[in-house]
């Protein structure tokens, strides 16, 4: 909450509340997220690698806790010219299946999906009809928002799949000064902490609806924001 806004929507949380979970948290030390950006399902090689990735951690010791996987889902723009949607749906159906052939992973795991810019509604979560298959294998899968917040017991933590360098750099009237740093990564994440906001970009390269603004507002509480890139 900052001066009576809660950023979050979850509402705030009772002191009690908050340090029962701090408690928890502190004993959370094998809890571990695996975050994967531009899982272009259609491609055959991204399906050997993501066999691959699922196949190690489910002989690990410990499982992860969250699976996240941003878009782009499709290694084709979704635009009014694409007309191949039940080939998404079957990706989705696939995957899922997949993921249901390693049982700790199912049993244990929690996945998270968040659409990338080129996606279908790529603001909204996907639709209903594309992840039905996937759903029909596991049921354990939240399909959010981009930008989607969650909150790991005390922390807040923002996903934005958004290639914001590339946007960033393009607009960029003069270069950042480097006494600092050189990194592009680090101007990016000053640029968003100094702004409070997730995409601080002129509104002819990036418009906003303002409606649900909001949703992209960076405040003090949020402890990591977490960008996905091409």
């Amino acid at each position: 909450m900052l001066a009576g806004i809660d950023f979050f929507g979850g509402g705030s949380l009772a002191k009690e509340e908050m340090v029962r979970l701090a408690k928890l948290e502190r004993g959370a030390v094998n809890d571990m997220f695996v975050i994967l950006s531009d899982v272009w399902l259609d491609h055959e090689e991204t399906t050997e690698k993501l066999e691959i990735i699922l196949s190690g951690y489910e002989n690990e010791n410990v499982v992860p806790s969250l699976f996240v996987f941003m878009g782009n889902f499709s290694s084709h723009p979704c635009n009014l010219s694409f007309n191949s949607y039940s080939s998404i749906r079957s990706n989705f159906g696939r995957l899922g299946k997949m993921i249901a052939d390693h049982q700790r992973l199912k049993e244990r795991s929690r996945f998270l999906f968040i659409p990338g810019p080129d996606d279908i509604r790529p603001s909204n979560a996907l639709p209903r009809y594309i992840i039905e298959e996937f759903q029909n294998h596991i049921s354990n899968a939240a399909f959010m928002s981009n930008p989607c917040r969650i909150r790991f017991y005390t922390q807040e933590i923002v996903f934005l799949r958004e290639d914001m360098l590339y946007k960033m750099r393009k607009s960029c009237l003069m270069p950042p000064l480097t006494e600092e740093t050189s990194d592009p990564f680090e101007h990016l994440v000053a640029t968003i902490v100094h702004q409070s906001h997730l995409c601080p970009l002129p509104l002819s390269v990036q418009p906003i609806s303002w409606n649900f603004d909001q949703s992209s507002f960076v405040s003090n509480s949020t402890n990591n924001c977490l960008g996905g890139q091409k």
